[in-house]
């Protein structure tokens, strides 16, 4: 049991959130010390959005979507307002990574200011992340555990339980936890 005081959706939606916050936290890492030599090549920064676009962006957010906020809707019309902007944000967060693989790309390039944009995009994209987290972890898992059945959390839990890839059949959330751990290992640590 987690400090939500529920296991598996929750606990999976926490974690992904944490494992999403490193990530973004790795990029920071990245375009920060990028010109020192700090940092292994374009390959690390790549990983990181590879990783972003396949399981935050194609599994989590849509889950979240269809599942979580689709049940909270029929329980309650208090939050609707802020699952409409959750929504949307999802919508973004996509233009947004694909606006980070532009930026990498002219930087891999050499374009003179490419550095400066891949580390403006980079700062507003893990503020957006960060804002994002919160108002889901403040506002709608509280209103979620307050208002959901038993019979909802037993479909929200199977769904988020069940990340696999439908075209390997093998666990999803396996390879993307490996690629994740893969790219934390690469990534030096931040000394204060």
């Amino acid at each position: 049991m987690n400090a939500w005081g529920r296991t598996d959706a929750t606990s999976i939606i926490l974690k992904e959130h944490q494992q999403l916050t490193a990530a973004t936290g790795g990029m920071l890492q990245f375009v920060r010390r990028e010109k020192n030599d700090a940092m292994p090549g374009f390959v690390v920064f790549r990983s990181l959005l590879y990783y972003i676009r396949e399981y935050p962006e194609r599994i989590h957010h849509p889950k979240e979507e269809q599942y979580l906020f689709t049940r909270i809707r029929a329980r309650t019309d208090e939050i609707d307002n802020v699952l409409d902007d959750l929504a949307l944000q999802h919508a973004e967060s996509e233009a947004k990574i694909e606006d980070l693989e532009h930026a990498l790309t002219r930087y891999e390039l050499g374009e003179d200011t490419a550095l400066q944009d891949l580390r403006v995009l980079v700062e507003c994209y893990a503020s957006f992340c960060a804002n994002h987290r919160r108002i889901e972890e403040e506002i709608v898992l509280p209103v979620a555990l307050r208002v959901l059945t038993a019979e909802d959390w037993t479909e929200i839990d199977a769904a988020f339980g069940a990340n696999r890839d439908p075209f390997e059949g093998i666990p999803l959330e396996e390879d993307l936890d490996k690629l994740f751990h893969m790219i934390l290992n690469i990534i030096p640590q931040v000394g204060p």
